[in-house]
């Protein structure tokens, strides 16, 4: 690997130091097409080869822009894939960066057929393998499918991802709204897990490894832990609007590793450890706070269209390599508006589906309160978690205690409906009702919600689970 091209020193950056070992570096574009000669082309563009992460392999491919723009043709594929079953046979993620002009255009029908070859080999890969891709420079174009095909997806702040350029969009031009941007891809589209600095999205994508298994073949992901599993949470109380911080709190070493962290607010996810173990977390979220500690932004404990999407196939991807998942429920209901309205019900069927879909060790923490169906699709026991716990300040019902009441008591005066809502709230939204019923396996204080967890998944981390027999679910 020559490591004066920019493509090798980002593998360097992202590798433990002298772990790379370059595969197919003298293969080369064969076209010549349109009475074009072959062009001098280094590795065809495209620098493939293995290495370690922490100590662990990893398969990495990163594009050459200063080789025929880094534009993929057929050797170039061929390098890729072949990198592709190699990860496959011996189990190990491979991490893709991009940096593109995108379908290299002499060789046509020959690219268009790489560009196949490759989405083919991701299919078979998806819930085989981790698979993370960085956009580095540009990602347009069929390349673009790259970002959707793969697990996660790291985006240089002023880089491009696009299918159609934003010149290119009827009624849009970039000034107006760059869609190709870092900013719109992650927070509007949700397509990007992590935007950063070059230099940063090295060390998100290491410590993203770090805590994924290598393969579907590995139970779980663990490492040494050496904080107190009994420690208290005092302050998480106060913690039930923004989840991510209430999740930093009761993680090993209080770290929290948050993805698509911009798109559909209304639930955080991300993976935090305990006990060492690898738990995907799942929670409904009502507030934002920025590094000093200041609100930046709150809405109703609701579940939207991209929220619910979000989770679903975050959950997804946690049931296909045997993550653990935690939820902390907070919602009282969808939200309630024309655009949402064209979605909820299939992205809600979605979430639902997902988690009872799912066979990995569930665990449920309501921290707030789990209202109507959205509380139900939000895990609940119903859905299949394995173990439900709710915060002692907590409530579970049908809705809240005084718009029942304004039904149940309608004409029938101020004062009734007063007291209806009070002997309401006791009798079907408290935590003892839902105990009683079955819905709740532990009552606790908040502070204690670390122990409790780390104990619940202790307990089920030899969990085994079947479905029925079939090809695939429809949902």
């Amino acid at each position: 690997m020559s490591n004066s091209s920019l493509a090798g020193k980002r593998i360097a950056s992202l590798l433990d130091e002298n772990s790379f070992v370059e595969l197919g570096a003298r293969v080369s574009a064969r076209s010549t097409d349109f009475n074009m000669e072959p062009k001098d082309a280094p590795s065809d563009g495209v620098v493939t080869g293995y290495g370690l992460i922490d100590g662990c392999l990893v398969y990495v491919y990163s594009q050459d822009a200063s080789v025929l723009g880094g534009s993929v043709g057929e050797m170039h594929a061929k390098k890729i894939v072949n990198l592709y079953n190699l990860a496959l046979k011996v189990g190990a993620p491979v991490i893709g960066l991009i940096d593109s002009a995108g379908l290299r255009l002499n060789e046509a029908t020959d690219a268009l057929a790489a560009f196949g070859r490759i989405y083919k080999a991701q299919s078979i890969a998806s819930g085989v393998i981790p698979q993370i891709t960085a956009v580095f420079g540009k990602c347009g174009g069929g390349l673009s499918l790259f970002t959707g095909m793969t697990d996660f997806t790291f985006m240089e702040d002023g880089a491009k991802l696009f299918v159609n350029s934003p010149n290119a969009l009827c009624g849009n031009y970039e000034e107006k709204v760059d869609t190709a941007s870092a900013a719109f891809q992650a927070d509007e589209a949700g397509n990007v897990d992590v935007v950063a600095s070059e230099a940063e999205i090295y060390g998100e994508i290491r410590s993203l490894v770090s805590m994924l298994p290598s393969n579907n073949d590995e139970f779980g992901a663990d490492s040494e832990c050496t904080d107190d599993l009994n420690r208290a949470v005092s302050d998480i109380a106060g913690c039930v609007g923004d989840s991510s911080i209430a999740l930093s709190m009761i993680a090993d070493d209080n770290s929290y590793f948050e993805v698509k962290s911009g798109f559909g607010k209304q639930i955080t996810t991300g993976f935090i450890r305990l006990n060492g173990q690898t738990v995907g977390c799942v929670a409904n979220r009502s507030e934002g706070y920025d590094d000093e500690g200041k609100k930046v932004w709150d809405c109703d404990t609701v579940l939207t269209v991209d929220a619910a999407e979000k989770a679903a196939d975050f959950v997804n991807f946690c049931d296909s390599f045997d993550i653990p998942v935690l939820t902390l429920t907070n919602v009282t209901g969808y939200d309630a508006d024309m655009d949402c309205e064209k979605g909820i019900a299939r992205a809600a069927s979605k979430l639902a589906f997902a988690f009872a879909n799912a066979t990995v060790a569930k665990v449920n923490v309501v921290t707030g309160k789990a209202f109507g169906s959205a509380g139900i699709v939000m895990n609940s026991k119903a859905m299949g978690a394995d173990i439900t716990i709710a915060w002692d300040s907590a409530k579970i019902g049908m809705m809240d205690a005084n718009l029942a009441a304004k039904v149940i008591f309608d004409g029938k005066g101020e004062a009734a409906i007063s007291d209806g809502a009070k002997e309401y709230d006791k009798l079907q939204n408290s935590i003892d009702s839902a105990a009683r019923r079955g819905y709740v396996d532990q009552v606790i204080a908040p502070a204690d919600t670390r122990k409790y967890v780390i104990g619940a998944f202790e307990m089920l981390y030899t969990k085994r689970e079947d479905r029925p027999a079939k090809k695939h679910g429809t949902v």
